[in-house]
């Protein structure tokens, strides 16, 4: 039976366009695994209990992915929004959604354009994820392992919808007071 690459050898075996096809497959294959466990629990035990769970899992998991981006792009121990500006995109999660992103008057304003997450329940047929609740925790918690300096501020997030942010899914402010 021949012998089949695995780990760091398989993936230098693929080109760079299969690299990034698969990165961006995983990506959305990441928000699937969320979004299938999240409806498991809401299903069984509710939203509220589905919502308790979803914000524990973002406080835990946000910091590591945070740790491991920082590390990847070589940050300082404070790299402050620009560094945030450069992590960012580079979330599991955010890369699998179309986002924006930029430095305005010292503040970083992060954008979901589109959101799978809200887009797949829509096709659903399924209510809105009430996500600001577990968001907060996600991107507050993510900014502050890149740089502990670096405050934020929900802009507009699901169920508080702001006027003023129409075309996004949602909206963060970020800056260093």
């Amino acid at each position: 039976m021949e012998e089949i690459a695995t780990g760091r050898e398989l993936y230098e075996s693929y080109s760079k366009d299969q690299l990034i096809d698969l990165l961006m497959a995983d990506s959305r294959n990441i928000v699937a695994m969320d979004g299938v466990w999240f409806q498991s629990v809401e299903n069984e035990l509710g939203m509220d209990a589905a919502m308790h769970h979803d914000e524990e899992a973002w406080k835990r998991y946000t910091v590591t992915e945070a740790r491991r981006i920082k590390k990847f792009l070589g940050l300082s121990d404070n790299p402050g929004l620009e560094g945030l500006m450069q992590a960012l995109p580079l979330r599991m999660v955010d890369r699998a959604n179309e986002t924006s992103c930029r430095i305005v008057d010292n503040k970083l304003i992060y954008k979901i354009v589109t959101c799978r997450v809200q887009e797949a329940r829509t096709k659903k047929g399924m209510p809105l994820h009430p996500c600001k609740s577990a968001a907060i925790y996600e991107y507050g918690f993510f900014a502050s392992a890149i740089d502990d300096r670096i405050k934020y501020r929900c802009m507009s997030c699901y169920p508080d919808l702001d006027e003023s942010c129409n075309d996004c899914a949602c909206c963060w402010e970020f800056y260093i007071e």
